[in-house]
Formats: structure tokens, C-alpha cells, sequence
């Protein structure tokens, strides 16, 4: 409750900031971006995304205030359309202020950057999600009264004990049927070169066999296998989707966003497929090592990707 008592009226107060000084803003950022020959004009871009990205969660935080208020915040079926109108319009806001598109391939494994994976899952997949996300996204407010009305996970990630986690994890999977797809990140985090490298590092000083299966790798980071063990051990049925993108690459940070926001962006190439169950190791080690080969394949799926683009560009 303290959290929202600061992160919803911070909301509320950028919202309403952006929207009254967008006439000073959008000049000014006019004037910066063509000062610096940026003519696709970046800036403006960008606060104009900010602007609507802060509208649609105000929308959605008030909408699920007006479901408390008639006594319906347990009502999943209520807040999973609110989660599909807020993915996909965001997406809409990405692609009407920054030209950011995304081509989904093999929609039909039904799965799936966070907010990406909300819209294949719920609006072209029509599936209903059950994310296991890291728990400093609670500081989104629409993430906070949304996320944790859905059955989704917060994960604590410096807990010392784990056990209490991965037992939720596995709770989170148990109760699944055909049209739910339960979803995690098994990286844990954006990847670069640096995090490539430290996590390579230590998992080399307790598991020397592993790191001779994923040292290679070029552009994901290792996975780490507990949490999808977990979720699996919670449903004994259900498939697994593996899911790759190109096309955020450089917009984590921002100067790299501007950069990027400088010319048309390619299309977000969205990939899925689908591992039938029988397929899947049930030993932990047994299942390390196959979820390794299976993100060393993606690794070199990702490799041929940002290949073929870049020699279209050229």
C-alpha cells in the first residue's frame, strides 16, 4: 500500500505534466532534434510515447479501481481484458509515435520483451497469461494493482531461501487448462555483453560440464533452469514454447533509443516454437542441459536474424 501511495499519484502527476506542457515540450524537442540533424525527429518521438504510455496506465489503473469499487476486483475474466486492451494499445502507441512494429512467426505455438509476450499471448494468441516477473516491476502501478489481481508471480530474486519461490512457481502451473500459458524469463534479465560475460563466469566456478555447452554464446545470456524446472513440476501435461525476438537491440538506454528512433525502425521479428511435453527431460540435469541446447539453438537462430538484417540494410 505504501508503494501505490507513491507510484500512482507519480503517475497521475506525469500524466498530467506531459499532457499540459506538450506544446512547450514538442517545440523544444523540434528545435533539439533538428539542431542535431536528427530530421526523423527522435525526441519528439519519444515524449509523445511517454505521453500516451502514462494515459493508458492512468486508464487502467482507474479501471481497476472501478471494478474494486463494485466489488469486483477478483474477477480474473474482467482483468484479463483490461490487460489485453492496455497490451495492445500500447503496442498502437509504439507504432503510431516511434514506427515500431512486430511480425510474430508460428503464432500457432501460442506463447510468448514483457510487454511484447502480453500482446502475442492474450491478443493474437487469445490465451490468458501467468507471468513470473522480477518483483521491482511492482513499482508500475498499472503492473502492481493489475499483476497481482491475476494469478502471476513477483519473484523475489535475493531471497536467501529459494524453496518458498520455486514452490510458487510451481503452484502458478498446476492449475493451467488449454487457453493459459504460464510464462517466465529464464535469462532473468536484458542481455549484453557484460552480463554475457559475468554470468558465463559464474557459472564456470560451480559447474564447469555447463559452461562448456553455452561459453559460445554470442548474444542471449544462459538460462537459468530452476524456475522453468519449477513450473514444469507443476503440470506434468503442458508443452513448452521457446521464443526469440531481433529488433530492440541498442534501446537500453537512452541515447540508444534516439539513435535508433533516427531512422525507420525495422519490423520486431517475434519468433515461437512449440516443444511437445514428451520431448522435454523430467530430470533437472537432464532438463539443464536440454534447455541449454535448446538456447545455444536460439542463439544461433538470433545470430542468422540480425545477419539477414543487416545485409538488407545494406
Amino acid at each position: 500500500m505504501r508503494r501505490r501511495l507513491v507510484s500512482i499519484p507519480a503517475l497521475l502527476l506525469a500524466a498530467i505534466v506531459l499532457l499540459l506542457a506538450s506544446p512547450v515540450w514538442l517545440v523544444l524537442g523540434i528545435v533539439a532534434d533538428v539542431v542535431r540533424g536528427r530530421f526523423r525527429l527522435p525526441t519528439v518521438r519519444l515524449l509523445a510515447f511517454a505521453l500516451l504510455w502514462s494515459w493508458l496506465e492512468t486508464a487502467g489503473v482507474l479501471v481497476s479501481a472501478s471494478f474494486w469499487t463494485i466489488g469486483r476486483s477478483g474477477d480474473h475474466r474482467r482483468h484479463y481484458a483490461l490487460q489485453r486492451w492496455w497490451a495492445r494499445n500500447l503496442l498502437r502507441a509504439l507504432r503510431l509515435t516511434c514506427g515500431v512494429r512486430v511480425n510474430v512467426e508460428n503464432v500457432e505455438a501460442r506463447l510468448a520483451d514483457s510487454l511484447v509476450s502480453a500482446y502475442v499471448v492474450t491478443t493474437v494468441a487469445g490465451m490468458k497469461p501467468r507471468y513470473v516477473l522480477k518483483r521491482e516491476l511492482l513499482a508500475d502501478p498499472c503492473l502492481d494493482v493489475v499483476g497481482q489481481r491475476l494469478p502471476n508471480h513477483f519473484l523475489d530474486r535475493g531471497a536467501a531461501d529459494s524453496t518458498p519461490e520455486l514452490e510458487a512457481l510451481a503452484d502458478l502451473t498446476s492449475s493451467m487448462d488449454e487457453v493459459t500459458a504460464g510464462i517466465i524469463f529464464p535469462e532473468g534479465t536484458r542481455a549484453n555483453s557484460s552480463k554475457r560475460a559475468k554470468a558465463i563466469a559464474k557459472i564456470s566456478e560451480v559447474d564447469p560440464e555447463r559452461v562448456g555447452r553455452i561459453s559460445s554464446m554470442r548474444h542471449l545470456l544462459p538460462p537459468r533452469p530452476a524456475g522453468a524446472a519449477a513450473m514444469l513440476r507443476g503440470n506434468a501435461t503442458c508443452d513448452v514454447v521457446l521464443a526469440w525476438h531481433v529488433g530492440f537491440e541498442g534501446l537500453d538506454t537512452f541515447s540508444g533509443i534516439l539513435r535508433a528512433l533516427s531512422e525507420p525502425i525495422p519490423p520486431i521479428r517475434f519468433v515461437l516454437r512449440r516443444i511437445p511435453r514428451i520431448e522435454v527431460p523430467s530430470s533437472y540435469r537432464e532438463f539443464t542441459a536440454w534447455l541449454d541446447d535448446e538456447w545455444m539453438r536460439m542463439d544461433d537462430e538470433v545470430d542468422t536474424a540480425l545477419k539477414a538484417r543487416d545485409e538488407e540494410r545494406r
